[in-house]
């Protein structure tokens, strides 16, 4: 953008300039001609000069006057063929005439008029090279992707906290770049798309940021917004561009943030026109998965609105993962609290645990906000340390606004606010199906003059009915308070009236908490997807049913606001000693709502949900809970840690192979049959079935083939066996570089062929070696190679170490000279020790 409004101030500058000098009539004051031969008429004229091509006239005059602006040299125009007679009437009063006669000059004119030309097609020129104009003009098919470049600040997965199974997911893609060797030993191919879907301001963008981080491959950022533009094809367009920028730069990763903007389910539209966007979901749908392969292009996308999204964009092969991306739990955000707190000076008694129990239903955006403002508000009073008091200010701001200073709030008001806030509180202490109030204040915040704060001890992801209805008895406490202590409701429970009206319907029409109208849910909605399903919306139930709904829903609030006035009636005096408290404190907490509410008892359940028709609930209670158990024998008893199955499943199928793998290694250095191990029937080491020229060697042959003593480097005198029975000898086995050992082997042969070969010390039949029997000696050194080869690690840091272990365990001893072989040879490949990642590479 620098650039291009530097070239635009220079062009402008040298037009200018070519302008200003070109022009010779600055000085001079343009009049009418009347004026002008008033003044020759005057002898006012000093000198003239007259110009025959621009029939212009130029007088210097004697003295300025007023109708000349006091000006003493004026110019103008005079029209043409009055040339002589302008010279006679100068020549006349005795003035000095000069006259130019222009016989038009080529060159000048093709400056004046070609110039201004060219610089317009230069400018043009050089707006279509900036902008890469190639196949659009101006560059508007050109993708707006930014490639994150190196030395920009890295965010890592140790900087997300919170979200671990979303962690988990984007970490082996992650690692699937870097290390594709285990999961293609597997048949495993790399997910195309992941979509991160959540509410906002859960890390989806700093989860990508993360895989930027850490991926090591390039990353390629772009906003769904940035395809759709004014003009029709430009979508399509930068959706291919982007692609083939991608495809250049194979391994890498596309992050397209706020998806759901050229993602939208296609349909008519309102209309029926043409949608740009529709083309450009088109062209994304054929680049994600079309003929044209794109290996290695990994797409991530973030969106807040997956239920918008066209169906053919979700299906296996375009977007294989789905994460979802939460509000963190009670450890999440204990751990999102201490990443934001790392780096800042924090008081002893900044509880970043309790803090994180007050802050249910927080994200992480939220969290790292509460950190940030307490920061600002310990620096805008000159404090050094971040404090617990701090913290509890940050979050109140956080959720209800700053506190407004400035409001004057009369005494009436104060004391209605009191009530008000104290009727909430009572309530919900003497329910016993709600959360424990944390804190009351009448301190106005943002649109709300007080609030009463519940703080969960801990995460839910059920409610019951009775929990839903001691909701319902702590929104309408404040409402109660008013009518009991004024006689009169106020307009403060607007908010609360609103809350418990929500929570009742959706008892009604979602939960089927409704003996009347039963377990059905009400109101489905008909929207439009391009408007994100809130238009047409319309109720799939009769006119009567909507008159049982409300009916229901009136008599549920009614119920409720009935409780809470026979709470607040029975604890009149507890009330009023609460309201005293606020007037006097503005502000209270847990420990001194405990002492003021030590005489209120928890009243029992207000209905249980006993409208089953003819269906009678089961009178045994439900078993316990191992953790219930532990706790009636006095046990500790740790929260447990589901590990999913099929973990369990792969740890005891690899603990498996390799345990038959090392038994196939420990026969085959002891020269004993391939066929004693276990698991080996039929399966060679890398799991390939036998072929004919791997089959079981037969009955009686010398195990490892004819040449097994010099292969695996076995030093002993020949001499010739007896011809009819087998003989017995320990000989030395090199099993390492360092080290052999004595092991005792058993030969048997064949008996003696009637046709021996000439000259040979050896009784039997000639045989020729085959393809087939040379593969087979070489599958004999494999057990023998592994030992050397799984001295050295084979973690992917090290691969080049094992690479080279891996090329001095490929060799073959003839003599006592060792020779390596090289890789293009037909030399074994180097097999680990079990338990150990096998090398691609082979040797």
């Amino acid at each position: 953008m620098i650039r291009t409004l530097t070239a635009i101030a220079v062009v402008l500058l040298l037009g200018w300039s070519f302008f200003y000098f070109s022009d010779d009539t600055r000085g001079y004051k343009p009049v009418d001609t009347s004026v002008a031969m008033a003044q020759i008429k005057a002898d006012n004229v000093k000198s003239a000069q007259i110009d025959d091509r621009e029939q212009q006239l130029r007088l210097t005059l004697k003295s300025p006057n007023s109708d000349t602006n006091g000006s003493d040299k004026v110019i103008t125009k005079y029209p043409s063929g009055y040339a002589v007679p302008l010279f006679d009437a100068l020549n006349s009063k005795n003035a000095q005439v000069s006259t130019v006669v222009n016989q038009g000059n080529i060159l000048g004119s093709l400056l004046i008029y070609v110039l201004p030309l060219l610089l317009l097609v230069g400018l043009f020129m050089m707006f279509s090279r900036m902008q890469g104009g190639a196949r659009m003009g101006f560059g508007f098919g050109k993708s707006r992707a930014k490639q994150l470049s190196k030395d920009m600040p890295k965010t890592t997965f140790a900087d997300v906290a919170g979200v671990d199974e979303a962690v988990e997911e984007l970490y082996e893609i992650k690692d699937f770049l870097q290390n594709p060797g285990r999961y293609q030993a597997l048949g495993a191919k790399i997910p195309k798309g992941v979509l991160l879907y959540g509410p906002p301001g859960t890390g989806k963008t700093l989860l990508a940021r993360a895989v930027a981080g850490e991926a090591g491959v390039p990353f390629f950022t772009i906003s769904g917004s940035d395809f759709v533009e004014m003009f029709v094809g430009v979508g399509a367009s930068r959706v291919r561009d982007l692609f083939d920028q991608a495809k250049q730069n194979s391994p890498c990763i596309i992050f397209v943030d706020e998806i759901d903007a050229v993602g939208r389910q296609r349909g008519a539209g309102l209309g029926g026109g043409h949608d740009e966007r529709e083309q450009t979901l088109n062209q994304l749908l054929v680049e994600m998965d079309g003929f044209d392969p794109r290996a290695g292009v990994i797409l991530i996308a973030a969106t807040n609105r997956p239920d918008i999204l066209d169906p053919a964009l979700l299906r296996p092969g375009r977007f294989d993962r789905q994460i979802p991306v939460t509000n963190p739990d009670l450890n999440g955000r204990k751990a999102i609290l201490r990443v934001h707190a790392k780096g800042k000076p924090m008081a002893p008694d900044a509880d970043l645990d309790a803090l994180a129990k007050r802050t249910v239903g927080m994200t992480g955006a939220d969290l790292a906000n509460v950190i940030n403002e307490a920061a600002l508000l310990t620096a805008r009073e000159n404090g050094t340390v971040i404090t617990g008091a701090a913290l509890e200010e940050a979050v109140d701001r956080v959720i209800g606004g700053p506190r407004r200073k400035g409001r004057v709030i009369s005494e009436q008001e104060k004391k209605i606010t009191a009530y008000h806030e104290g009727g909430h509180a009572l309530a919900a202490w003497a329910m016993p199906d709600i959360e424990p109030i944390y804190k009351v204040t009448i301190l106005a915040r943002g649109r709300t003059g007080g609030h009463a704060v519940a703080v969960p001890e801990e995460d839910k992801g059920l409610r019951t009915r009775s929990e839903m209805i001691s909701q319902l008895v702590f929104a309408m406490g404040g409402r109660a308070a008013e009518e009991l202590v004024f006689r009169e409701p106020t307009t403060g429970a607007v908010s609360d009236i609103e809350q418990a009206t929500k929570i009742a319907r959706a008892m009604v029409t979602e939960f089927g908490m409704s003996s009347k109208l039963g377990a059905v849910k009400y109101g489905t909605e008909h929207g439009d997807p391009f408007l994100g399903r809130t238009i047409g919306t319309q109720p799939d139930y009769s006119h009567e049913v909507a008159r049982d709904i409300d009916e229901e829903i009136r008599k549920l609030i009614e119920a409720a606001h009935t409780e809470a006035w026979e709470i607040l009636t029975e604890y009149r005096d507890v009330l009023d000693t609460l309201a005293g408290e606020l007037l006097e404190k503005e502000t209270l907490h847990r420990p001194e709502l405990e002492a003021i509410f030590a005489d209120v008892e928890k009243r029992p359940r207000l209905t249980m949900f006993d409208d089953f028709g003819g269906r009678i609930p089961s009178d045994k209670p439900p078993i316990k809970t191992p953790g219930e158990l532990a706790k009636e024998r006095g046990e500790p008893w740790p929260p447990p840690v589901p590990e999913p199955a099929f973990k369990a499943a792969i740890a005891r199928a690899s603990a498996e192979a390799a345990e038959a793998e090392r038994e196939r290694n420990t026969n085959g250095a002891n020269g004993a049959p391939a066929a004693q191990g276990r698991a080996t029937a039929g399966v060679l080491h890398r799991g390939a079935p036998l072929s004919p020229t791997t089959a079981p060697r037969r009955a009686g042959a010398p195990p490892g083939g004819r040449r097994s003593s010099r292969i695996t480097g076995i030093r002993r005198r020949r001499r010739r066996p007896s011809r009819r029975t087998g003989h017995h000898h320990r000989r030395t086995i090199r099993v390492s570089p360092t080290r052999r050992v004595r092991r005792p082997v058993t030969h048997r042969h064949r008996p003696t062929s009637p046709r021996t070969s000439r000259g040979s010390a050896r009784a039997g039949p000639i045989r020729r070696p085959t393809a087939d029997t040379r593969r087979l000696r070489w599958r004999s050194q494999i057990p023998v190679l592994a030992r050397y080869a799984c001295r050295c690690s084979t973690r992917p840091e090290l691969r080049p170490r094992s690479e080279n272990c891996c090329m001095r365990s490929a060799r073959t001893r003839t003599g006592t000279a060792w020779r390596t072989r090289r890789p293009g040879s037909r030399a074994p490949t180097a097999r680990c020790s079990p338990g150990s990642t096998p090398i691609p590479t082979p040797c």
